[in-house]
């Protein structure tokens, strides 16, 4: 084998190596990808079924029922309202009324399993996909 055709097979060799790597990093990089979802795209079947993504809103008012460390409420974005599941410690700051994200999967029944939920961490904060997702559903009831 001539010098330049092992040069060409160790570049060709080098290529391919890189090509596969990128190919494993865009492939774990595509798994632990979480969409964020409000509940009107979730109700316009936007959202993936089956996939894990994140949700949020506000939790309704007079919808948190607790049965042991089962919590059940609703999130909305005042236009839309979804209700989540969650089995385990919800944290200190939950409350009705008050911004909240949720990560876990959709169910074929149309309640959102959660297995993170976040709190806001003061009185003025909501997270800003949150926020976002309020303001837009108000600006869509106010267009009917």
């Amino acid at each position: 084998m001539k010098p330049r055709h092992k040069r060409l097979a160790a570049i060709a060799l080098g290529v391919a190596a890189l090509g596969i790597a990128a190919a494993l990093v865009l492939a774990a990089f595509e798994k632990n990808l979480v969409f964020f979802f409000t509940p009107s795209q979730i109700a316009a079947n936007e959202a993936p079924q089956g996939r894990t993504f994140r949700i949020g809103g506000m939790v309704l008012a007079g919808s948190v029922k607790r049965e042991g460390v089962e919590v059940r409420f609703v999130v909305t974005d005042t236009a839309k309202e979804i209700p989540v599941l969650y089995r385990g410690a919800l944290p200190d700051l939950f409350r009705e009324g008050k911004g909240v994200v949720a990560q876990g999967q959709l169910g074929p029944d149309g309640v959102f399993r959660a297995r993170e939920v976040l709190a806001k961490h003061d009185e003025n904060y909501m997270p800003p996909e949150a926020a976002h997702a309020v303001e837009q559903a108000q600006k869509t009831l106010q267009t009917k």
